[in-house]
């Protein structure tokens, strides 16, 4: 069943996973602080998970960092090479075997820095070692479609999770936010439905499939936007100031 949800409500849970964390470490005799979390954003192209996972980051800037799994897009030049740029954003366009290296790194939590790439939306192409994640950060928060996914290597991602949230809004409401987002990007109102309601269609069909093994389902009908850039996905700036939208 799908909640409908307060954004001050999550950012309150976020913390207490990251004090309960703190506290079961020290029980154990880890140094305070040294145990993280890794909280997964999931759901459907256009559910506003990047819109929540940012705005998450920005009210836990003091605890927090944020990656995202479109940062292990496969380059254009491989997907055109293997026949796959048409059907870029499924799931075998993405490098998961980096991704759950990734994860893995992060949660082992040994390293003063790891570095993780990030999406450009506005090239269409990631960016290798575009995020740095401190060692003494406590909350790392990822989002993506595939998050709990189970074919293939993507069945090992939720494991490194220590929660997942799927975001569902109403679906009429996420496949326009898809359209509004394509246009924004470049691509012509007739381009923009088309790539919506084909490509985008039928990986939220089976990002839904996937709605069962969340911790939790959510609808935030109000979150706070920042003005960072959006060309990035995600987007590790401080914001400059708040306004309220519907993701």
């Amino acid at each position: 069943m799908v909640e409908e949800v307060d954004f001050a409500d999550l950012v309150m849970r976020a913390r207490q996973l990251v004090e309960s964390a703190t506290a079961t470490g020290t029980e154990t005799g880890q140094a305070a602080g040294t145990r993280r979390v890794i909280l997964g954003i999931t759901g459907s192209p256009g559910a506003g998970k990047s819109t929540l996972a940012q705005a998450l980051h920005r009210e836990l800037a003091d605890v927090s960092a944020l990656t995202s799994m479109d940062g292990f897009h496969l380059s254009n030049t491989v997907l055109e090479a293997a026949g796959t740029l048409s059907r870029k954003g499924a799931p075998d366009t993405f490098d998961v075997a980096g991704f759950v290296n990734l994860l893995a790194r992060l949660q082992c939590q040994t390293e003063e820095i790891v570095y993780a790439p990030e999406f450009n939306r506005s090239l269409e192409e990631s960016i290798g070692s575009a995020v740095a994640i401190q060692r003494n950060t406590a909350l790392v928060i990822v989002e993506g479609n595939y998050l709990l996914h189970t074919a293939n290597d993507w069945h090992k991602v939720a494991s490194f999770l220590t929660e997942s949230w799927f975001v569902s809004p109403p679906d009429q409401l996420r496949k326009q936010r898809l359209i509004t987002r394509h246009e924004a990007f470049g691509r012509s109102p007739d381009d923009a439905q088309k790539w919506a309601l084909g490509t985008d269609q039928a990986n939220a069909e089976l990002v839904e499939g996937t709605k069962a093994r969340a911790t939790r389902i959510l609808y935030v009908p109000t979150i706070p936007s920042t003005t960072a850039s959006t060309a990035s996905t995600p987007a590790m700036h401080e914001a400059k100031q708040e306004s309220r939208v519907t993701p």
